[in-house]
């Protein structure tokens, strides 16, 4: 069998003298019915160019070569990085790998164009990593990514939802996010002491331009900023003043009494065109 069990996971992290720690996020998967049930619902088919986040010891790596994708797999710990391609040939030679020994959030190439993004997402970074990664990679057509719940759910909530907020907006950018199942905790070592679920993402073609983007995100961020005020209050530091944001909501045709939970991201947009 090619994939990683739990007593092939706590060996190598012993061999390498490996202990997952809270400041990078790490919680290894160590079921392999749950490594190919994300592969699966990933719809990864053979040939697939996978960017993977956070490859650690090797177990959804595995998952997804053995779907016959082409990995590029991006992993911050020096040492996961350098036993990664060992353990990969090990189990599946000649398989398809590529390891960047970096901080995702920091890099700005790749050896090929990801099509796929796959991941157990670090929980203390899984937000900013992929609005970066996104970004950046605009060959990124669909992903399946793991993450704490409650990123999940926020990633995937519409406006006007409780947990409707910054991250929200800011992802809709990109294109269609959805909830695709939660994930028991038991499947993780060590266990965590929060629940994960599955988000699926599609791309579709950004509203705006680069620099649109960026003004945008710019009112995103003072609208949530400030989230119990109105946006008239809530941007007044944006745009010098209560009764200049005001003027600027109603020429991109927005309630100023609305709070930034009520909008789409096509609305902040509209207010960053205003002027």
């Amino acid at each position: 069998m090619s994939l990683l069990g739990p007593s092939e996971i706590r060996a190598l992290a012993a061999e390498l003298g490996v202990a997952p720690t809270k400041r990078l996020g790490q919680n290894f998967v160590v079921d392999a019915n749950t490594v190919r049930r994300i592969v699966r619902t990933a719809g990864v088919e053979p040939g697939d160019e996978v960017l993977e986040v956070g490859p650690g010891l090797g177990s959804l790596t595995l998952g997804l070569l053995e779907a016959g994708a082409r990995v590029t797999a991006v992993e911050i710990d020096p040492r996961l990085a350098e036993r990664l391609p060992v353990t990969v040939e090990e189990r599946l030679p000649g398989a398809a790998l590529a390891v960047v020994a970096a901080d995702a959030l920091r890099v700005d190439e790749l050896p090929v164009p990801p099509r796929r993004l796959v991941a157990n997402l670090p929980y203390n970074v899984s937000v900013p990593v992929l609005l970066h990664l996104l970004e950046r990679f605009g060959s990124i057509a669909s992903a399946l990514v793991m993450v704490q719940a409650e990123v999940g759910q926020r990633l995937a909530a519409a406006p006007g939802s409780k947990v409707y907020g910054s991250p929200s907006a800011k992802a809709a950018w990109y294109g269609a996010w959805a909830l695709a199942g939660g994930v028991s905790r038991q499947v993780f070592w060590p266990v965590p002491n929060v629940d994960s679920v599955l988000v699926s993402f599609e791309r579709r073609e950004a509203p705006g331009g680069e620099e649109e983007r960026r003004a945008a995100f710019a009112v995103i961020d003072a609208a949530f900023g400030q989230r119990r005020k109105t946006l008239r209050q809530a941007l007044a530091g944006l745009y010098g003043g209560a009764d200049a944001a005001a003027a600027r909501l109603a020429a991109a045709g927005v309630d100023p009494a609305a709070r930034g939970e009520q909008l789409a991201v096509g609305d902040f947009l509209r207010i960053a065109r205003a002027g």
